[in-house]
């Protein structure tokens, strides 16, 4: 029997790795259950692992495995995915991007049918010290067609550590959604003084912004808001083993 924060934190994660690919950063578990410290989520994964529900892949970034669901929990999942599967009314209806993509989704073009698009990808971004993008649209990149909403996308190759505990590891091919506009907390390719660009999460901070990393070993950038623009927001990470 699961205390109710350890049911919800292992749903949390369970959905975080159906819907993203990897596990939460404990920020986020903290967050979504509304705890004070990051403390009391160790303790809820402490307790998970040992009753045999979560499992930590060690020496990896946030590699958190659900091995089991209780019961009940797994019964609904069930549940769910068939009405999904059948579109009854009141089921989950996924928000999935249908039909030919050629002109619909500016910068991509159909990748055959194996519910791909191809997406340009412009060099390399720096996740740790801010490098100027290369900009290379030769180059082109396949991208499952669920990782993509409307709008334009581009990929940018990670380089550097300073994202590691939000899951994004040197290597990493980041998938970015054109925007100008980001909401507080998004990661985000901002463009520094017309010359810099760097992936980090955005803050507004009064009339600045907090450029923050997701690595202790380096700093918060606050800069005045009219030397940060943003070039569009993190949708999905693509990643070889």
């Amino acid at each position: 029997m699961l205390t109710r924060k350890q049911h919800e934190l292992l749903v949390f994660i369970d959905r975080h790795l159906k819907t993203s690919g990897f596990s939460p950063s404990f920020e986020e578990m903290k967050e979504a259950l509304q705890l004070k410290s990051k403390s009391g989520v160790h303790r809820l994964i402490s307790a998970l692992e040992e009753r045999g529900f979560l499992r930590r892949r060690r020496h990896r970034a946030r590699a958190l495995e659900v091995l089991r669901l209780p019961a009940e929990t797994a019964q609904r999942s069930s549940l769910a995915l068939r009405a999904e599967g059948r579109g009854e009314a009141g089921g989950f209806q996924p928000n999935v991007i249908r039909g030919d993509f050629t002109g619909r989704l500016p910068g991509v073009r159909a990748a055959g049918e194996a519910g791909a698009v191809q997406i340009p990808l412009y060099g390399r971004i720096a996740a740790g010290l801010p490098i100027e993008a290369l900009r290379d649209s030769g180059t082109q990149v396949e991208v499952p067609l669920a990782m993509l909403s409307s709008g334009e996308h581009y990929a940018l190759e990670v380089a550097g550590d300073s994202m590691v505990e939000a899951g994004i590891l040197d290597g990493d091919t980041a998938v970015i959604r054109k925007a100008e506009t980001a909401e507080n907390g998004q990661i985000v390719v901002a463009l520094v003084d017309e010359a810099e660009v760097t992936l980090k999460r955005l803050r507004r901070r009064g009339q600045s912004i907090a450029l923050e990393p997701a690595n202790p070993r380096y700093e918060v950038r606050l800069l005045p808001a009219e030397r940060v623009k943003v070039q569009g927001r993190l949708v999905a990470l693509l990643r070889r083993y």
